[in-house]
């Protein structure tokens, strides 16, 4: 492996804010010594990667294909990561960034699975591939930077030009255990309920899924922290969770949006507002990249454990996210959907 220090795997890399880390780990002489593991759902159609490693020949990687909402593909990646680690032919993972997301706009459709596409590509599929990986990671300064979002909190005020959580109702997400089943089904705020334009309830349940990326942050720190600080096992209490808040950018998140959000929002309002407001919300998607990367390997005085940042400005997370038996509640319901089993994940405390 020569001179390579260790791996950062980063999902979703096809798109606006994936691409964007790509090109400053590749172009970056402090991070192009890094091993590349980039995933895409398909590496054979990936113009946009495929350009940027183009123009970094000497920047080590690898393409791998994975469809976060099928369970199968994302446990075949992590096999075959896990084996290249355990053999030493791949640099152990020091950050892995689960930035990957979908919004349906109202389009809504389940994986064979019978779940919803915007838990499983969001949320689901990240959790699972994150516990698989865990025995990869490097057990002295590895970190899981999970991209959450201002709509994880309906009482954030910057939602508020979606309407999406005026009413009451809507502004909490898990009223109670039975909850959080129905949002992995699809069944909650689907788009057949309301006569409301259809992209609020597909905003409810995009942020829905982010909620649950945000209660990771602080969930599975927790339980890595209860690990035995003793123990030999790369899931220890030593590898940091982190969440990141990138802002809103013109991506291509909005690729099912109507063409008007397509078009002059995403391509004409957001990067004229990043250009008019570097400080504001909407940012480049090169900032967001830089905000990620900092967050998945800056060094700081003291390890950055459980916490949330938007941007670079620490952050509070919602009520809910900090909410302990709720985030147990989802806990268990992504192990039931998720089907794990004992011996797929080094995490004692997974159940």
């Amino acid at each position: 492996m020569g001179s390579i220090k260790e791996s950062i795997l980063v999902t979703g890399t096809n798109g606006g804010l994936g691409s964007a880390i790509v090109k400053r780990i590749a172009n970056s002489p402090e991070l192009s010594g890094y091993h590349g593991l980039y995933t895409v759902r398909d590496a054979q159609r990936a113009p946009v990667l495929s350009t940027i490693l183009a123009d970094a020949p000497s920047h080590s990687h690898e393409l791998c294909s994975v469809d976060l909402t099928d369970l199968d593909s994302v446990r075949h990646l992590a096999k075959n990561i896990n084996a290249k680690v355990a053999a030493g032919t791949l640099p152990p993972i020091r950050a892995l960034i689960l930035n990957a997301g979908l919004q349906d706009f109202g389009k809504q459709s389940l994986t064979e699975d019978g779940l919803d596409k915007v838990f499983s590509a969001n949320y689901l599929g990240h959790w699972l591939l994150t516990l698989l990986l865990l025995q990869s990671m490097d057990k002295d300064s590895g970190r899981v930077i999970i991209l959450g979002s201002e709509s994880h909190d309906p009482l954030d005020s910057r939602n508020s030009d979606s309407k999406a959580f005026v009413e009451e109702r809507h502004k909490t997400v898990l009223t109670d255990e039975a909850t959080v089943g129905e949002i992995a089904r699809g069944t909650w705020n689907a788009p057949n309920q309301s006569t409301e334009p259809a992209f609020r309830p597909a905003f409810r349940r995009y942020g829905a899924a982010k909620l649950f990326l945000v209660m990771m942050v602080h969930e599975l720190q927790r339980r890595l922290d209860r690990a035995d600080p003793s123990s030999s096992s790369p899931a220890s209490n030593s590898l940091c969770v982190v969440g990141v808040d990138p802002g809103r950018m013109g991506t291509g998140l909005a690729r099912q949006a109507p063409w008007f959000i397509r078009i002059l929002v995403m391509r004409v309002l957001f990067p004229l507002l990043a250009l008019l407001r570097p400080g504001g919300n909407v940012r480049r998607p090169a900032t967001s990249a830089a905000h990620v990367l900092e967050a998945a390997l800056g060094v700081d005085s003291e390890r950055p454990k459980g916490r949330y940042f938007n941007g670079l400005e620490p952050w509070e997370t919602s009520v809910e996210a900090r909410d302990a038996v709720k985030r147990d509640w989802v806990w268990k319901e992504s192990v039931r959907c998720a089907r794990l089993e004992e011996g797929e994940t080094v995490l004692a405390d997974w159940r």
